[in-house]
């Protein structure tokens, strides 16, 4: 946070009329201030790396403009101090689970109060975690380890790696993939390419069944 105590905010969000709500928003919270607003994963990464606020409202599905949690990833990678606060209307598990890996420190409905996304950036920008009432019980059972797949299998994959496959090893097609983990086709496309090349699998079929014999895929 800066010497005066003022919260320093950037939006990413790619729906015209929610930014320009949250917008409103925060113009009517003291000491907060809105330093700029991004559509896409690049134009908030960029947004961020230039101005370095203190907290980032980030929305996780940015359409063809990317992932909020890629974003999340590649902000923290460079500035690891910096407070994203997930605003999304994703309350889905394997969203909130992917905010949490990506370092994400809060995570918040869109149907939040204007006084819970208040005290929500507050306590970022204090460098707390906040979570709101209704996925907080999911990110206790994630960070306590019960929700934990896949083991030890493939050190060599990336934990995004690690995500794609056991999807895969459920049987989910990309589509179906790109919307779980809020990413494009064509990144999950690659993703499995690369899990193929780095595994030796000549086919998704023999992925799959790879993966299972190693325990990915077993969560209901």
């Amino acid at each position: 946070m800066s010497a005066t105590d003022e919260v320093t905010v950037a939006v990413v969000e790619d729906h015209p009329l929610f930014r320009m709500g949250i917008g409103s928003l925060l113009a009517t919270l003291d000491g907060v201030r809105t330093i700029g607003t991004a559509e896409t994963e690049d134009e908030a990464v960029e947004l961020v790396l230039r101005e370095r606020p203190d907290v980032v409202l980030m929305d996780l599905d940015l359409g063809e403009g990317g992932s909020g949690i890629d974003a999340t990833r590649r902000i923290l990678h460079d500035l690891p101090e910096t407070g994203v606060l997930v605003l999304t209307m994703l309350g889905g598990d394997d969203s909130l689970f992917s905010a949490v890996r990506a370092g994400a420190r809060g995570y918040l409905l869109k149907t939040a109060s204007p006084e819970e996304v208040e005290r929500a950036i507050h306590a970022v920008a204090a460098g707390n975690v906040l979570l709101g009432a209704d996925v907080a019980k999911r990110a206790v059972s994630y960070l306590s380890g019960a929700k934990a797949r896949g083991g030890t299998a493939f050190p060599e994959l990336t934990q995004r790696e690690r995500e794609v496959l056991d999807l895969v090893a459920r049987g989910l097609d990309n589509t179906a993939i790109a919307r779980r983990l809020v990413l494009t086709s064509k990144t999950v496309r690659n993703y499995v390419h690369g899990i193929l090349t780095k595994l030796g699998a000549r086919d998704r079929s023999q992925l799959i069944v790879r993966a299972r014999e190693a325990g990915f895929g077993s969560d209901p």
